[in-house]
């Protein structure tokens, strides 16, 4: 095996860094000198240039106008995007302010109910309170309303809505009252039809309700009078219900097999699936026992 030897004369020669910029630093110096000063060289250099460099600059000034395009673009994405922000929150507002809207009319259109409902029964004392809770179930057969005996109510103080006979109180707290409306199974009121004065027995059915329908009986119409259409108010011979108090309007009518009295139903003067605010009339009608 050979070794070689490192020949003589042959070691690389090396020049340090900062050197060889200057050189090149000078270099370019007199070129740019030359060329500004003399013509020599000029056809190389513009040679050179429209083979190198034109096609170089070309491609410089397309990326920088794409980029400039590019920069433009997520510029205007950047203000649509503040835009959209700026017009959602607009819409959010708007929006916000129109649920409160609506929920105002809503609440003004109730009020107006109540209003219109209380100069209806002008003469008795009322006051206003708002359904809390009701027991399970599609209908408001039994419901518990916000004021109770600190508030002045009572146990069998009547209760309005729409555009009657809700019910009455039947239990009662300090600041709470349970009703129990017209359509409930265990209610029985004493009423008669307004026009003829007859009386009748209005009885609750659920069931039936879902019809959007009441039952009343035992009417006696020996005159034959009554016609479907009629209102049914609350009698005078009611212990628990105040006199003249709608009920409902009759809608159908039938005699019974005894052919001495009628029967039928009614469809209530209140929505019992609609219920928020009712009126409570501070008064009680204490009579007897009996419904």
């Amino acid at each position: 095996m050979h070794s070689e030897l490192p020949v003589r004369g042959e070691e690389k020669l090396h020049i340090p860094g900062k050197f060889l910029l200057l050189i090149l630093t000078v270099v370019c110096a007199a070129l740019m000198i030359l060329t500004f000063n003399t013509r020599i060289f000029s056809g190389v250099f513009n040679t050179v240039a429209g083979i190198i460099v034109t096609p170089f600059q070309r491609g410089v000034t397309t990326i920088a106008v794409w980029i400039g395009d590019q920069a433009q673009r997520l510029d205007n994405i950047s203000r649509l995007q503040e835009e959209v922000s700026a017009l959602q929150e607009q819409v959010d507002t708007l929006t916000t302010d129109n649920t409160a809207l609506q929920q105002n009319q809503y609440e003004l259109a109730q009020l107006r109910i109540l209003y219109n409902l209380d100069a209806q029964y002008e003469d008795y004392v009322k006051t206003g309170a708002r359904i809390i809770a009701k027991d399970a179930g599609n209908w408001f057969h039994s419901f518990i309303i916000d004021k109770g005996y600190n508030d002045g109510l009572a146990i069998d103080m009547n209760v309005l809505a729409g555009s009657g006979l809700v019910g009455r109180i039947v239990d009662i707290g300090p600041d709470w009252a349970r009703v129990q409306s017209v359509i409930a199974d265990n209610s029985s009121i004493s009423g008669m039809v307004l026009s003829t004065a007859d009386n009748l027995i209005v009885d609750g059915d659920l069931e039936m309700y879902n019809e959007g329908l009441i039952r009343f009986s035992k009417l006696t119409d020996n005159a034959g009078r009554v016609t479907i259409g009629e209102k049914i108010v609350t009698s005078n011979v009611s212990d628990k219900y105040l006199p003249g108090i709608l009920i409902g309007y009759i809608t159908t009518i039938e005699n019974d097999a005894n052919n001495l009295t009628k029967s039928g139903t009614l469809t209530p003067a209140v929505d019992f699936e609609h219920l928020e605010t009712v009126l409570v009339i501070m008064e009680v009608k204490q009579t007897g026992d009996s419904n």
